[in-house]
């Protein structure tokens, strides 16, 4: 089992100890949702949650996809959605790639659909927006992760969930088109793989 080389070297300056005993204790249900799952031999689902499914809670899908296999935590499958499906904003997409997933644009149009890999024998991930109760999405029996403050504020209730987890993050879309704005994606995907690489280093397998 092995990542892509590029992200495995990005796995590998994360730095887990810049991350502040505040936001640790922010991310502790996750931690105790997946080693709950995982001493019990359960699928693990988690759902990813922003207004518009454009750019956090895709970074997040993607990245505890691909750490999730890194650490050998099997029965993980990842998801994201919206309150609204917009699309995935390019930058994202190509945030990622400079990363060293390999995307593929499937389709074109208002919302294109890509597909993502992290490993060269593991399934991609289909990137595109979608509400967060799409038939795309699971219907019961997963975490819902709240990565934007207005969705953590607008969706008091997921219908489905087992546990709904506020984790959000600061929005890189304040820099779009500015000099500035590859760096921000970049440091937004870099705080959101730091993060979630701390919650499965917690897994007792």
């Amino acid at each position: 089992m092995a990542l892509f080389n590029s992200i495995e070297n990005i796995l590998s300056t994360l730095d887990v100890t810049s991350i502040s005993n505040e936001r640790k204790e922010t991310l502790q249900p996750l931690v105790a949702y997946i080693q709950t799952k995982v001493s019990e031999n359960k699928p693990i689902r988690i759902n990813f949650i922003c207004t518009h499914n454009s750019r956090r809670s895709h970074l997040s899908q993607i990245w505890a996809q691909a750490i999730a296999y890194h650490f050998g935590i099997n029965n993980v499958t990842c998801y994201s959605g919206g309150t609204e499906a917009t699309a995935l904003f390019p930058m994202v997409a190509e945030t990622l790639k400079n990363t060293g997933f390999e995307i593929q644009t499937l389709s074109e149009g208002n919302n294109p659909v890509y597909s993502i890999k992290y490993s060269d024998n593991e399934a991609p991930i289909i990137g595109f927006s979608k509400k967060l109760d799409s038939p795309f999405n699971p219907a019961s029996e997963f975490a819902a992760i709240m990565t934007c403050s207005q969705a953590d504020g607008g969706c008091p209730f997921i219908a489905g969930a087992e546990a709904r987890i506020p984790i959000t993050f600061e929005d890189p879309k304040a820099f779009d088109n500015t000099p500035q704005q590859a760096e921000k994606y970049n440091e937004r995907s870099i705080q959101i793989a730091t993060e979630l690489f701390y919650v499965y280093s917690q897994i007792n397998a």
